[in-house]
């Protein structure tokens, strides 16, 4: 069989205020080609189908969408569990007899012993849980962590492992070595949610969500689909596509999707961003972040961007401002406007121009005048 391996929609997420939810369904437009170029027999979406756990009702109605152009159209089965971002409980509505159509979903941790079994394949479907749930289901108060409580979670679903059957486990947890990303909800503390590779060395394959970075672990057999989208500036590098899998020889292919719109870093003097020589050969559409070079004001600086780049979605200094040295004594003795200057000497690296001196002169005049 071939499996089509996604997580991390997060439909409903905003980037910087702006709405993603017309880039979510472009971007699953692409998702769906993917799949039947592919002529995949299954899809897995490993988590976080939503961006937070009440989710606004045009996110829900993209989600419903989504998979009822999946499920009930195409006729793909998904393979679907719950993440951190999910509401475990709102998702589980429905879930009895959406099996009648092949999409299993699972949201509570007991769900996960009931195998799916598609062709040669037997798949354990874990949604994301809190070590309590752990505790209550095995009746164990040491399991405090999920490192802990996978152990026993893992052991009883090798019971249930069918020697003819390859077996895959789609999950939604951090796994030891895996490297975060900034848009990501961090639910770890010291680590303790951090589950050992070793652990899950019986499966043939681990389908995973919750890092957006496919290449967040390097392991053989265990592979983040990453996000549907670029979600925060430190993505800017990263390709976000999906995975298939081929279940004859549990080798996989990254396949890239095309976003409606990328998402750029770009790091420039604002004289330089602003000629029009320049920035036509840019993208200007993409969501972009700027780190100006520059140290000195720039009047209205953030509107005469966004006249150039209409989805800033940030704006920050290359050169920021530097500790000020220890002021010696007879720094007190200095007068206002001398004492103003050699602290923007000290701060930027550069002198008071004498357009900013003949500012600072008619403010302290005017102020002096109130008093």
């Amino acid at each position: 069989m071939k499996i089509l391996h996604t997580a991390d929609w997060h439909i409903g997420k905003k980037l910087a205020g702006f709405e993603l939810l017309a880039d979510q369904e472009a971007v699953f437009e692409h998702l769906v080609a993917v799949a039947k170029k592919e002529q995949v027999d299954a899809i897995i979406i490993a988590g976080d189908l939503y961006d937070r756990a009440m989710p606004s009702e045009a996110a829900t109605a993209v989600v419903n969408r989504m998979l009822l152009r999946l499920n009930r159209e195409l006729g793909y089965p998904l393979l679907v569990v719950s993440g951190n971002h999910d509401s475990a409980v709102r998702l589980n509505t429905g879930r009895d007899w959406y099996q009648s159509t092949q999409l299993y979903l699972n949201t509570r941790l007991d769900q996960a012993f009931s195998p799916v079994t598609l062709g040669d394949t037997q798949f354990f479907l874990l949604p994301y849980f809190e070590p309590v749930m752990a505790r209550q289901y095995f009746d164990d108060d040491s399991l405090t962590n999920i490192a802990k409580a996978m152990v026993p979670v893992i052991a009883k679903m090798q019971t249930m492992f069918a020697a003819d059957k390859k077996h895959v486990l789609v999950g939604h947890f951090f796994a030891a070595g895996s490297e975060h990303s900034d848009s990501e909800t961090r639910v770890n503390v010291g680590g303790l949610d951090a589950v050992a590779v070793s652990d899950l060395t019986p499966f043939d394959y681990v389908a995973l969500g919750h890092l957006h970075n496919r290449h967040a672990l390097k392991a053989e057999k265990i592979q983040y689909s990453g996000a549907l989208l670029k979600y925060s500036v430190s993505e800017v590098a990263q390709a976000k596509g999906v995975y298939i899998l081929d279940t004859q020889t549990m080798t996989r292919k990254f396949m890239a999707l095309a976003p409606k719109y990328e998402v750029q870093h770009l790091t420039d003097r604002f004289a330089h961003l602003a000629d029009p020589d320049y920035y036509q050969s840019l993208d200007r559409e993409a969501y972009t972040a700027i780190t100006l070079t520059d140290t000195q004001v720039i009047p209205n600086v953030m509107a005469s961007l966004r006249a150039i780049f209409p989805r800033v979605i940030s704006l920050d200094r290359a050169h920021g401002v530097r500790l000020a040295k220890t002021p010696q004594v007879q720094a007190a003795k200095l007068g206002p406007l001398p004492l103003l200057a050699d602290f923007y000497q000290v701060t930027t690296g550069t002198a008071l121009t004498a357009q900013q001196k003949t500012w600072a002169k008619q403010a302290l005049a005017a102020s002096q005048q109130e008093v």
